[in-house]
C-alpha cells in the first residue's frame, strides 16, 4: 500500500484535516470547529482513525505561537497566547500516543511558505514570503527550501507601523502591542472600525485604501529586509476585489521603486489556493521522515 499521511491546518477558528500521499494527492478532507484542545483534538484524532491507522507520519501546520524547539519539554505545544483554553496545549502528543508515527510540526505560515516554494506559485524561484492577512497575520520566508527561523519562529504581523493620516484614532486590536501592523490591517481590526468586513465595505469606502496603504507598507519593509523573489499573499482579507492591486500600488510608492522585478510578479496571490496549507502540512510530514 502507498505510504499515507495524515495532515492538519489547525486554525483559530477551525481545524482542516487531510489524508494525502505521497503525490500530493489529497483523498480526504475534514472541518471541525476550534472549541478546547481536548474536543477538537479528540475529534480530529477519531477521524484520522476512522479513515485508517497506516500513516508515515502526521503533519502539523498551527496557528502559533508554538514551541517548535526540539529539545524543550514543551516542544510541539501552543506558547501563552490569549485564544483561550490553548495555552500549553500539546498539538503532537494525541497523534504520537495514538498512531506512534513521526509528527512534524511548524506555524501555519510556515507550512504555506514551505508549500508554495516547492510547488506553488514560488517554485523553482530560490525564495518566498508567504504573509496571510485574516483573523491574524503572520508571515513564512522559505529560501533555497529552508524555513527562517531565530530564537522561535517569525512573527510578522506584529511588527510597528506608520499610522495613515486618516486612521489616528484607531488604537489598534492586538492585545499586546495595540497598533501593530495585526492590529491595524487584520479581519477584527477592520471590523472594529467600519463594522463589516473588508469585502462587503462599499466601493469606493476608504476602508479599502487605509487597509491597502498599511499592507503596501509592510511589504516594503519585508522586500527590503529579505528581498524575496516572490511575495505571496492569503488570507481572507487579501481575498478583497481589487485589493492585491492597490496593495501592490502602496508597496512600490513605499519603497519609492526601489524593487527588484516587476511588482506584479513580485506580489502574487497563493499558487496552490485553499490546499496551500494542507499541502505545507505534507511537506512538513515529509521531513520527518528519516
Amino acid at each position: 500500500m502507498a505510504a499515507r499521511f495524515g495532515l492538519i491546518e489547525a486554525g483559530g477558528t477551525k481545524f482542516v484535516l487531510g489524508v494525502a500521499d505521497a503525490e500530493r494527492t489529497i483523498y480526504a478532507r475534514e472541518r471541525i470547529p476550534t472549541t478546547t484542545p481536548d474536543e477538537t483534538l479528540g475529534a480530529a484524532v477519531e477521524w484520522f482513525a476512522a479513515q485508517g491507522a497506516d500513516y508515515a507520519a502526521f503533519g502539523i501546520a498551527s496557528f502559533g505561537p508554538l514551541d517548535l524547539e526540539p529539545a524543550s519539554p514543551g516542544y510541539g505545544s501552543v506558547r501563552p497566547t490569549p485564544k483561550p483554553h490553548w495555552s500549553g496545549a500539546s498539538l503532537i502528543a494525541p497523534f504520537q500516543e495514538r498512531f506512534g508515527v513521526p509528527v512534524a510540526i511548524d506555524t501555519d505560515v510556515n507550512g504555506a511558505a514551505l508549500s508554495e516554494a516547492l510547488w506553488g506559485a514560488g517554485a523553482g524561484l530560490g525564495s518566498v514570503l508567504y504573509l496571510t492577512i485574516g483573523t491574524g497575520i503572520g508571515g513564512g520566508f522559505c529560501s533555497d527550501g529552508q524555513l527562517l527561523r531565530g530564537l522561535s519562529h517569525p512573527e510578522m504581523g506584529h511588527i510597528r507601523m506608520p499610522r495613515h493620516p486618516e486612521d489616528l484614532d484607531f488604537a489598534g486590536t492586538c492585545p499586546f502591542h495595540g497598533d501593530c501592523l495585526e492590529g491595524l490591517a487584520c479581519g477584527p481590526a477592520v471590523i472594529a472600525r467600519w463594522g463589516m468586513s473588508l469585502s462587503e465595505l462599499p466601493e469606493g469606502h476608504p476602508g479599502k485604501r487605509i487597509i491597502a496603504w498599511y499592507i503596501g507598507r509592510a511589504l516594503a519593509t519585508f522586500q527590503t529586509v529579505l528581498e524575496p523573489a516572490r511575495i505571496v499573499l492569503g488570507g481572507g482579507v487579501t481575498a478583497t476585489k481589487g485589493l492585491l492591486d492597490m496593495i501592490r500600488a502602496e508597496a512600490l510608492a513605499a519603497n519609492g521603486g526601489y524593487t527588484v522585478g516587476k511588482i506584479d510578479e513580485l506580489i502574487v496571490p497563493p499558487g496552490l489556493g485553499d490546499n496551500a496549507g494542507l499541502l505545507g502540512a505534507l511537506a512538513l510530514a515529509f521531513r520527518s521522515i528519516p
